[in-house]
């Protein structure tokens, strides 16, 4: 039964805080770069939507459709992505999955409050879906930069 009980402190209260109070949930009306990334294992899925300007977001909304984890995810990148160039979001996202997979340190700012998620280190069932919005984000950036309006 510990196994149990590991799972059930994982979802902290903060990572339920989290959750709960996701910023920039819903659709743009003018979007650059939409992607959505879905975890196969749990079904999770995460749609980004971007508005990019001199190689930054500008404007950013999100659908959430994920586990307390890929939620609390989801929340801190919300909270954290305008103003962020590819490559804040791509080094975030490879220090999220070192993190997670190889015990590497936490992301760096503006990205460290996912350190709330070490604790998920040992689900690995779990990886996929908090690292969602990360990856969906990503994949709108470059959707953005192949399109007009970037």
């Amino acid at each position: 039964m510990s196994g149990d009980s590991d799972l059930i402190n994982l979802y902290s209260g903060r990572i339920l805080e989290l959750a709960a109070d996701i910023p920039h949930l819903g659709h743009l009306d003018r979007p650059c770069g939409v992607a959505k990334r879905r975890s196969p294992l749990c079904g999770s899925t995460v749609t980004a939507e971007v508005v990019i300007r001199d190689g930054k977001i500008q404007e950013f909304a999100q659908d959430v459709k994920a586990c307390a984890l890929g939620q609390a995810s989801a929340s801190v990148v919300g909270a954290h992505v305008i103003g962020c160039s590819r490559e804040q979001i791509e080094r975030a996202r490879d220090q999220l999955s070192a993190m997670l997979k190889e015990n590497g340190p936490v992301p760096e700012a503006p990205f460290d409050g996912l350190e709330v998620l070490l604790p998920a280190r040992d689900f690995r069932n779990r990886h996929a879906s908090i690292m969602l919005a990360l990856e969906a984000t990503l994949d709108a950036f470059d959707q953005a930069a192949k399109s007009a309006c970037a």
